[in-house]
């Protein structure tokens, strides 16, 4: 007989399997509210931002490790639940043929701009229309990297919860605040209250080093392919240009975010 709070799990047609397996759709992790994260080192940093998977999933015949145990014994102890499968069936959980040793399952955080500080940080990423949830979990850790605040989701992006977008963003998911709105809802919402909007564009630039940013910056960033509408550039109040000295035309949209927010953090000190 399992212990209290710990389960093995033994078939692949058992309904927290299906259940789990879910969750890598979109329209499964809206309807639960909750998303995957794989792997201890993803884990362990939402457990060094204070956040417990609400249930922990680990293959049969893993190595043991510290810092394993005391995720275990603090979910255990949360009132979370473990479960022990064999690798084959974690794999089915996580899409990937070569999972790592444990998965954990986590309450979605809220993502309305009610949610948002915008005076926690100088720093703020903005992401209009982005597809790519790599670029999106990139943008996550880019954020983390360079102390801003978290990162707002404008129009139709990639899902902030998939699981590559978890895994790209290297435990940032747990560290950035996460929004997501309509381009008419979030300018109403900037403009009523401090907050700089600055776009990399050929509008009425000026050079993107040495510009006068000021905080709270929100950095905002386009479509990969498509850039930004010209009716959000002209709503920035700063426009800044990156000089482009080979043949391509731009930066992938998640390496501009990285080169202005550097450039932001450098310019406020």
């Amino acid at each position: 007989m399992d212990a209290p709070g710990r389960r093995t799990i033994t078939g692949f047609s058992n309904p927290t399997v299906k259940a789990l397996r879910a969750l890598r759709d979109k329209k499964h992790r809206q309807r639960d509210g909750r998303f995957l994260a794989e792997g201890l080192r993803l884990l362990t940093d939402a457990r060094e931002s204070g956040i417990l998977p609400q249930m922990l999933v680990m293959a049969e015949g893993r190595e043991q490790h510290a810092l394993l145990d005391a995720l275990e014994a603090d979910v255990l102890a949360s009132g979370g639940e473990v479960i022990e499968t064999s690798p084959d069936i974690l794999a089915k959980i996580t899409g990937k043929d070569n999972p790592q040793a444990v998965a954990g399952v986590f309450q979605q955080m809220a993502t309305d701009l009610a949610s948002i500080d915008r005076g926690s940080a100088e720093i703020w990423l903005v992401a209009q229309a982005l597809r790519d949830p790599g670029n999106l979990g990139t943008m996550l850790r880019t954020g983390d990297a360079v102390g801003a605040g978290g990162l707002i989701l404008i129009d139709d992006c990639a899902d902030p919860f998939s699981v590559e977008a978890v895994r790209a963003s290297m435990g940032a998911i747990f560290t950035q605040a996460i929004a997501q709105a309509r381009w008419d809802e979030f300018l109403p919402w900037l403009r009523s209250g401090p907050g700089q909007l600055v776009a990399a564009s050929l509008r009425d630039a000026v050079p993107y080093r040495g510009a006068p940013y000021s905080a709270p910056c929100f950095i905002l960033i386009g479509n990969e392919s498509r850039g930004l509408p010209e009716e959000y550039e002209a709503a920035c109040d700063l426009r800044v240009t990156m000089p482009m000295r080979g043949r391509a035309d731009s930066l992938n949209a998640a390496i501009a975010a990285a080169v202005l927010a550097y450039e932001v953090l450098d310019s406020l000190g």
